[in-house]
């Protein structure tokens, strides 16, 4: 939207004109003229004629005239003075306390969990970054959009609300100054002016004519011109609405996405202009290209030109106005007071209440406009919020009715305001009192979901409509916005009205109370699963606010005890339906139960039982305020009726309890999941809780025997426990023996479960305290996994970090996982196996993770309960049912039936919850006489426990039974827990026993200890004498594997040494060698004292037919499945534009920028080639047959996974063995005398010319014009090179020379994206290419990770390396000579300036060690005749690499000292050495040569300083390639990281003198001409001149850019970015590229590009020129990292940033702080630098194949 704020541009634009401009304000402000006729006028005349072109507006234009013609002179009017100086001067006089910032979409906003009255309550980035709050612990957030920053709020923040820059006094905030607050005849004019503003604003925005205007604003004649206008909606693809305009108006497609996208921005578009019958014909075209079966058709209208203009200027002044708010109080306190006037005798809403109203009507722009200004005038003002509160829930219903029926977002809607208003409290409490808001919602919400309400007034949410549901729920956000903060201080008035909103809410609960009924299927499994998550879902949205209205009614005793009053009669309205069936009789061990016949496998039942569940909840409230002894004043005893209260929860745990015997398969998933969620931990606080908690009301009421007769009637197991035999029917057998366990657990979660505050004195920490005991004795968690698993409180807290500290131990991540914590040992004596919160999976995880603890700690394996804390008060009857006669019968029953051996009629985990009952009846009694002398303990477990169970002969009692159950075998697992049990029976018994003492003394305790002890005793001795046999035998065990295993080694010795060549260890087997033949070969790899290369025999297996084959020439091939890609992993310069295809490019010469070189990696996996073949084509047919696939690799580009560890691969290198050489000493020691440099020249020379002259047959342009020296006899002396030693070329195999081609022609096809031809000339420049930069991107990742440079390798590096080098000398036999001499020309013309070639580079602009690859792979060429295939002998190739080597080092060091010695550095104190001088007298020839371009002042140490360091990299680089190239070893130096020990033996490796400038003394007659002639090359003086800038060295390592510490910074950094392509205010999605630092606007059609004809995305774009096609951004707004490679390939991964515990944060979904991990950042700059961003987006791809729906394209 542009700003017309500063009235600058206007008045600049006007001109001469304002002279008459003036006049017209003149008129406005004569008194004797009617403001608003006038200035509707002057908009009738003004206003048409500046929006005419609505089809293609220029909305710079538009602006300048609105500015010129109206905005203008009416700023003037109001001001009285220049507009621009007059809001200067106000904007100097400081702004509002508030900050009232409007958050768009994506926009970070931070909330302090210190400080923050509520979640809702949040600051802006600026705000934030200024307030105290940075130091506390914070959340940060994307916002949705249409939020508000909070700062200056007082009643927001419990401390610190403002930040810096909004405190009093600070600079900019207000300063009192009178000369600048608005004067009387300001305010008067506003006065003035903003009635007519406002009411032609709202007349416009709420007109219905499409044709006509209104009379006032229609002064011309109608000309016919309209527009067909589209509106936008959430229900049409962007994909239809392109496709429908181009059906409909024939329009191209840039057209229609131009439409879509401004129709999508600002709600609505002019698509066609023309006569009303045009419009209206493609107004119906649209419409019904629009439509289908599933959708409704667009909404399009046909509006007048004028109404369309005038509407546009109507948003145009609310913009102004939006503008002129944020200047003065003055102005906002006008505006409202105009908004909120209502017309005198009118029943008319007001005009902000007619907008409001409207809202629903209006497109997105506008709506966008005025909940703009609403923030910018009502909300800054709080006497005016309020005001403007009651006036919006005043018509609350109405508005959100209208929400729900509209269908744009609820960010657009006017409805979202209202979290700004109803988490003000003391707005919120004048909203209850005065306004009755909370009854207002519940209306609202009982309104809106009638067609939801069965026959019997209960909710059935069959056949929702999902979107509908999604728009209820804001109403119940509404609700839960009023509650979230508790009143402190309560008047009649908020009492009374509050308890008026908590019956309006039990209505609601009434009508869920029951819902969605289900009756069990039998026989026939159901045809459909009914819906279930629609009511799910409300339970989940409901579970706060439950929580909250109980904690409201909780902080007045008064209310508590009306509201439970009123809760109880709503229950009991509810379960005295359907009580018409008479009431059965059921007796049992002498006891009687009457009750109403009901089974839930018959009957239906429900699981939604709100009402109950908040009668418990009020319940325990009462109990833990001590209210509950005023209860039968509102409660009757007869009334209370407890039997019913409990009947329903009790009916849906024993539906649970079927559910898990498999009674209710036949109904399908619906009810597995509702079940699932009934305990799960989103909704078990107000479901599953609270039924237990019932069920301990109950026991607590009624008679302990009768409530068991309940239970077991309702469980069905009536029949189980009485002596009649059951069915030999397995299936039932089994039901009933799950039912008895799911029975006998609740009875355990009954009497055990006491840890709710009211329940027992426990308070919330000890609560959470011990959830988290639980769930860490699982297994150890992370910080997350907690979170998860505890249920967040009204705030969203969990109080987890309060106590997490006092109960587990945190264990910090390595590079990659996440933060644990471990339970602390002290807490571990808390574990209960039975806690109610544990699923079976759980259960069973955590019991053995126990058990397994203590066996390692030696100890026996039982798990008794952790003494409970004592009932309250309320609950304290609960224990009796402990000591009743039908539990004693229970139990005695299911422990009668093991003895007797009854398999089928008892399980192992009946018994153990059957010994957990014991244990806390034994428990509960020590407890009791422990405290209170035995005369007064009722409780009388021990003897009922050891009372016989009748007066038969063979009755026995509980203590008999575990006696004998000791020695049942099935259950040996349970023996230590009864030892336990026997042991607490004894304790009781001896404190029994002591009650003749008034008090139980300590001596007795000692003493039961000590026969505790005593049996203790030699139940350790036992388990000890077992462990230690037990070790002992395993000892016996591995010393026989050790023996095996040694005969094993000696027998297959030769296979054990062949497996560590394998693994890389030659250099180690080669050392020992060495040692054996003391001194019979040196460490040297070029030149006559070559050292001898190891060729060992190499036996390699193929991993897909598994069979061994040794490598030879003559073999078939084997290769190793490799990767190639284009990679900037080493440029020096960024910003050089790739080119993207490789048509005309000549890769001969790379430039030492290294912008983009062609990498080769492997995963070492070797295959027979002919395996290989058969595996690609297997996988061509199975992907043909396989489409969607396909996108994880190109099969049509040859890719492919490794069949072992599924890397990416693309091609394969075939192995070739290298050729063992050994040099003659006596005959290196002859050549030497006569082959010096200066004669191995002239031989080249001679060689080079002659065969010119043989291939040129006239094609003499094409010749490289050599100097005449040496020329005369070229007859005698063109084959002298063969005379120094030739041998016949190595024979290769059809498979190898086939494989050969095969790679080589990859590399070509992929390192110059061109399509694959075996006969281009370029194949082996690109090998020679791939060679040279795969060493050198080795040698960046030795020296960045330190690693020496020799035996640090991982094996696959290392077999890549070496396949690579050998292929790249192979590769030569398969390409023409001829191709390869030219080559060979070309790249000796750099190096030998008198070889003219055309188009031969400068010495500074190669890269010397590709030269060196190229010359010395292209060098034997030279060798080829016609009539046989010869190759240099070992004596000529050591004098061609030592000669070409020298060459190349002497261009190198020249290189370096023009380009990197210029800049002086004080860094080290001048020397004298010989180096120093050798490198001064060097430079004085330069300096010479140069014409004294180079200085000579540049002292000699600086220049060797420059030198040494420069050439490391060449140096390191060389003998990697030499190593792999000839297999001589290496020097032990080499083998370890020292840098003085580094370069002396890389000298001595490659036969260089340490002082590298002895090398020109040595062969100055031959390279004085050279050096003369690279000194005097154009490029090389220009550099020197300082025209040009040359490349420095060494060259810069490459890392990722440096980000910083804290995540604040970047989401800071990206608040500030502008797209640079788009002129909106709207959000974008700013991605940061993680190699250069670049800030992109992802995702967004502003900044796509059209590349080769494709449409790209910014960020893949970007990769193409700043990666080659791979590339690592930051997506900030979500803190993920995403991989791309290519236009179609991508994925996520995590981003280096971790909050406190460890964990990263994608989405911000946690909100936690977050800092860098410096660990992961290095392990992501690894990926990039080892070229793995391939490998791990594949692997990913593979994994999650989720993301193919992603358009990576467009990122």
């Amino acid at each position: 939207m542009a700003d017309g704020g500063d009235g600058g541009p206007g008045a600049g634009a006007a001109g001469g004109r304002v002279p008459v401009l003036l006049q017209d304000g003149a008129v406005w402000c004569d008194e004797r003229f009617n403001f608003q006729a006038t200035f509707l006028q002057c908009l009738a005349k003004h206003v048409p004629n500046i929006y005419s072109a609505e089809m293609d507006p220029l909305l710079e234009k538009q602006e300048e005239m609105v500015q010129a013609v109206i905005l203008y002179p009416l700023e003037c009017y109001l001001f009285g003075e220049d507009p621009d100086i007059f809001l200067e001067k106000l904007q100097q006089s400081g702004t509002s306390q508030l900050c009232g910032k409007v958050f768009k979409g994506g926009e970070t906003t931070y909330s302090c969990r210190d400080c923050a009255v509520d979640p809702t309550c949040v600051l802006c980035m600026d705000c934030f970054q200024n307030s105290i709050h940075k130091n506390h612990r914070y959340k940060m957030h994307s916002s949705t959009g249409g939020g508000f920053c909070d700062c200056g709020d007082t009643e927001a923040w419990k401390a610190g609300p403002l930040c810096t820059k909004h405190e009093p006094g600070a600079s900019g905030s207000a300063k009192e100054n009178s000369e600048c607050q608005l004067n009387e005849e300001i305010m008067e004019h506003s006065r003035r002016v903003f009635p007519s503003v406002i009411k032609y604003m709202v007349d416009m925005l709420i007109w219905e004519e499409e044709k006509e205007l209104p009379p006032e604003l229609t002064i011309r004649e109608k000309v016919d011109s309209y527009y067909c206008v589209l509106f936008n909606d959430e229900h049409h693809s962007y994909d239809h609405v392109i496709y429908s305009l181009q059906r409909a108006l024939g329009c191209e497609l840039g057209e229609a996405q131009l439409h879509t996208t401004a129709i999508d921005k600002e709600g609505r578009r002019a698509v066609k202009a023309g006569h009303y019958a045009s419009c209206q014909e493609a107004k119906e075209e649209i419409k019904r290209h629009s439509e289908n079966v599933s959708q409704r058709p667009l909404h399009v209208e046909v509006l007048h030109a004028d109404v369309m203009a005038h509407q546009k200027f109507a948003l145009r002044l609310g913009s102004w106005l939006n503008k002129l708010m944020s200047y003065s109080s003055d102005f906002r306190q006008i505006f409202c007071q105009i908004c909120l006037k209502e017309e005198a005798g009118s029943e008319k809403p007001c005009f902000i209440s007619k907008l409001m109203l409207w809202d629903a009507k209006l497109h997105k722009g506008a709506r966008k406009v005025l909940h703009e200004l609403i923030f910018s005038s009502f909300f800054m003002e709080m006497e005016y919020k309020k005001l403007f509160a009651v006036e919006f829930v005043k018509y609350y219903k109405a508005l959100q009715k209208e929400y729900i029926s509209d269908d744009h977002d609820r960010v657009l809607s006017v409805t979202a305001l209202s979290v700004q208003m109803f988490t003000v409290p003391t707005l919120a409490r004048h909203l209850i009192e005065e306004q009755n808001v909370i009854t207002t919602i519940t209306e609202t919400l009982l309104e809106v979901l009638p067609e939801y309400l069965d026959k019997n007034d209960k909710f059935n949410f069959q056949g929702y409509s999902q979107d509908k549901l999604n728009r209820v729920y804001a109403v119940i956000y509404d609700l839960r916005y009023v509650l979230v903060s508790k009143p402190t201080l309560w008047t009649d008035c908020l009492r009374e009205r509050f308890l008026e909103g908590f019956v309006s809410f039990l209505r609601i609960l009434t009508c869920m109370q029951g819902m969605e009924e289900i009756k069990r299927q039998i026989g026939q499994h159901i045809e459909v699963d009914p819906d279930w998550e629609a009511a799910i879902a409300i339970q989940m949205q409901l579970k706060n606010i439950l929580l909250m209205f109980q904690d409201w009614c909780a902080c007045d005793e008064e209310l508590l005890l009306k509201a439970y009053s009123e809760c109880h009669k709503a229950v009991m309205r509810c379960s005295t339906n359907g009580r018409s069936r008479e009431k059965t009789v059921f007796h049992l061990c002498g006891h009687t139960l009457e009750s109403r016949p009901y089974r839930v496998s018959a009957d239906p039942v429900s699981i939604h039982l709100p009402l109950s569940r908040t009668l418990a909840g009020l319940h325990v409230r009462l109990s833990k305020t001590g209210t509950i002894s005023r209860l039968h004043e509102f409660v009757s005893p007869e009334e209370f009726q407890v039997e019913l209260l409990v009947e329903y929860p009790l009916r849906c745990l024993v539906l649970v309890a079927q559910v898990a015997a498999e009674m209710w398969r036949r109904n399908g998933l619906s009810l597995i999941s509702q079940v699932f969620y009934y305990q799960d931990v989103k909704c078990r606080e107000e479901m599953y809780d609270k039924d237990i908690i019932m069920l301990q009301i109950g026991a607590s009421l009624m008679d302990p025997n009768q409530f068991l007769l309940l239970i077991l009637q309702r469980y069905e197991l009536a029949d189980a426990f009485k002596k009649i035999k059951p069915t030999k029917d397995q299936d039932l057998i089994k039901q009933c023996n799950v039912l008895i366990e799911e029975m006998l657990q609740i009875l355990i979660y009954v009497v055990g479960e006491r840890y709710v505050p009211g329940v027992s004195n426990v308070t919330k920490e000890d609560v959470i305290m011990r959830e988290i005991i639980h769930l860490l004795c699982i297994e150890p968690m992370a910080h997350s996994a907690i979170t998860k698993s505890l249920p967040e409180n009204e705030n969203n807290e969990t109080g987890l970090e309060n106590v997490i500290d006092k109960v587990a131990t945190f264990k910090k991540p390595g590079v990659s996982g996440h933060g644990v914590y471990e339970l602390k040992d002290e807490c571990l004596k808390e574990f209960n196996m039975f806690f109610y919160h544990y699923t079976k999976t759980q259960h069973s995880k955590a019991e053995h993770t126990q058990k397994k603890r203590r066996k390692q700690e030696n100890r026996d394996e039982a798990l008794p309960p952790p003494p409970p804390p004592d009932f309250s008060p309320a609950f304290s009857n609960v224990v009796r049912i402990l000591n009743c006669d039908v539990m004693m019968h229970i139990l005695r029953t299911i422990l009668q039936r093991a003895v007797e051996l009854e398999t089928h009629l008892w399980t192992e985990a009946m018994i153990q919850m059957v010994l957990h009952l014991l244990s806390l009846g034994l428990l509960e009694e020590k407890q009791q006489l422990q405290r209170s002398p035995e005369e007064e303990v009722t409780f009388d477990f021990y003897h009922k426990a050891t009372r016989m169970g009748s007066s038969a002969l063979n009755a026995v009692n509980v203590l008999m039974l575990l006696e004998k159950i000791k020695r049942v075998p099935q259950l040996e697992a349970q023996k230590d827990t009864i030892n336990w049990i026997l042991q607490m029976f004894d304790t009781v018994k001896r404190l029994r026993e002591k009650s003749s003492l008034t008090t139980v003394t300590a001596t007795s305790g000692s003493e039961a200890t000590k026969g505790d002890e005593s049996t203790q005793d030699k139940e350790k001795a036992e388990r000890k004498r077992k462990a230690e046999a037990a070790r002992l035998h395993r000892q016996k065990i591995m010393a026989q594997m050790s023996a095996l295993q040694r005969n094993f080694i000696e027998t297959h010795k030769l296979l054990y040494e062949n497996t560590l060549e394998a693994q890389g260890k030659e250099d180690a087997i080669m050392e020992e060698e060495s040692m054996s033949s003391a001194f019979d070969y040196s460490k040297i790899a070029l030149g006559p004292k070559r050292g001898p290369s190891v060729a060992e025999k190499e036996v390699l297996t193929c991993i897909l037919c598994q069979e061994e084959q040794e490598l030879k020439l003559e073999s078939a091939a084997m290769v190793l499945s490799a990767c190639v890609q284009k990679s900037t992993a080493l440029t020096q310069n960024r910003s050089r534009i790739l080119e993207l295809s490789g048509d005309t490019l000549d890769p001969l010469f790379m430039h030492p920028d290294l912008p983009c070189g062609t990498h080769t990696g492997s995963c070492g996996h070797v295959m027979h080639a002919a395996c290989w073949q058969k595996y690609f084509e297997a996988m061509q047919l199975n992907f043909r047959q396989r489409l969607h696939v396909e996108q994880i690799f190109d099969l049509e580009n040859g890719e492919y996974l490794c069949p072992l560890c599924k890397s990416l691969c693309n091609t394969v290198i075939p192995i070739v063995p290298l050729q063992a050489q050994k040099i003659n000493s006596e005959d290196a020691e002859a050549v030497a005398q006569i082959l010096s440099l200066a004669r191995w020249l002239e031989i080249i020379i001679v060689r080079i010319s002659g065969y010119s002259v043989k291939n040129a047959k006239g094609e003499k342009q094409n010749l490289p014009a050599f100097a005449n020296k040496g020329m005369g006899n070229s007859a005698l002396e063109f084959h002298s090179i063969l005379s120094f030693g030739v041998q016949s070329s190595a024979k290769y195999s059809s498979s190898i020379k086939e494989m050969l081609i095969l790679f080589a022609t990859t590399i070509y096809r992929v390192g110059l994206k061109v399509a694959p031809n075996e006969a281009d000339y370029r194949i082996p420049m690109m090998t020679w290419s791939t060679c040279a930069f795969t060493i050198q991107c080795i040698e960046n990742l030795l020296e960045t990770e330190g690693k020496p440079l020799f035996g640090s390798l991982q094996n696959r590096q290392h077999s890549g390396l070496k396949a690579l080098v050998q292929f790249a000398a192979a590769q030569r036999t398969t390409s023409p000579q001829v191709l390869i001499q030219k080559h060979l020309i070309r790249l000796l013309g750099v190096l030998l300036p008198n070889f003219k070639v055309e188009d031969t580079p400068s010495l500074l602009e190669v890269d010397m060690f590709h030269i060196l690859v190229g010359v010395v792979l292209s060098f034997p060429s030279l060798y080829w005749e016609d009539a046989v295939d010869l190759q240099p002998s070992s004596i000529s190739s050591a004098y061609n690499h030592l000669y070409l080597f020298h060459l190349t080092t002497l261009a190198h060091i020249t290189q370096i000292v023009v380009s990197s010695a210029t800049e002086s550095r004080t860094a080290q104190s001048s020397d004298n050495s010989e180096e120093a001088r050798s490198a001064q007298s060097f430079c004085r020839q330069v300096c010479q040569y140069t014409s004294g371009c180079f200085s000579q002042d540049i002292p000699g140490w600086l220049v060797w300083d420059c030198v040494r360091k420069g050439i490391m990299p060449y140096l390191r680089c060389a003998a990697i390639f030499f190593h792999y190239l000839l297999g001589v070893s290496p020097p032990e130096e080499l083998l370890q990281v020292s840098e003085e020990g580094q370069f002396k033996a890389l000298c001595s490796y490659l036969s260089l003198p340490t002082n590298l400038f002895l090398l020109f003394q040595e062969y100055w007659d031959t390279v004085n001409p050279l050096l003369q002639r690279w000194c005097a090359d154009p490029v090389v003086l220009s550099c020197l001149k300082g025209k040009s800038i040359a490349i420095r060295y060494p060259r810069k390592r490459n890392s990722l850019i440096e980000l910083p510490e804290d995540y604040s910074c970047l989401l800071n950094q990206a608040s500030q970015f502008r797209c640079p392509r788009s002129s909106d205010d709207e959000q974008k999605h700013p991605v940061l590229c993680l190699f250069c630092g670049a800030m992109l606007c992802s995702q967004n059609t502003c900044c796509q590009e059209l590349v080769n004809g494709e449409e790209l995305g910014a960020c893949t774009s970007h990769a193409l020129q700043c990666g080659a096609g791979v590339c690592m951004f930051l997506k900030i707004r979500e803190c993920r990292v995403v991989l791309i490679e290519g236009k179609t390939r991508g994925c996520l991964y995590p981003a280096p940033y971790l909050d406190e515990y460890g964990e990263t944060d994608p989405g911000l979904k946690r909100g936690n702080p977050l800092h860098l991990c410096r660990e992961r950042y290095r392990k992501l700059h690894l990926l990039w630098q080892q070229h793995c961003i391939i490998e791990e987006i594949a692997r990913s791809q593979e994994m999650n194949q989720i993301f193919f729906g992603f358009n990576w394209q467009l990122l």
